[in-house]
């Protein structure tokens, strides 16, 4: 089951244990996917689409 459930960044920065910070600067360096969608100028992601991300991971590659 697909999950609509929009993540910011303080949302996924929770899930991996980071700043929100850390995460903006995957985004700035191309390391996190393109945002699901955006409003009000504010990007969000689907939770599916973030468990994707990390998952594909460097770190999280053989688990």
């Amino acid at each position: 089951m697909a999950d609509g459930t929009l993540w910011s960044y303080k949302d996924i920065a929770a899930h991996i244990q980071v700043q929100p910070d850390t995460v903006r600067s995957y985004r700035k360096h191309g390391l996190l996917p393109p945002p699901d969608q955006v409003k009000n100028g504010k990007p969000y992601w689907y939770g599916d689409t973030v468990r994707a991300w990390v998952a594909s991971r460097p770190r999280n590659r053989g688990r």
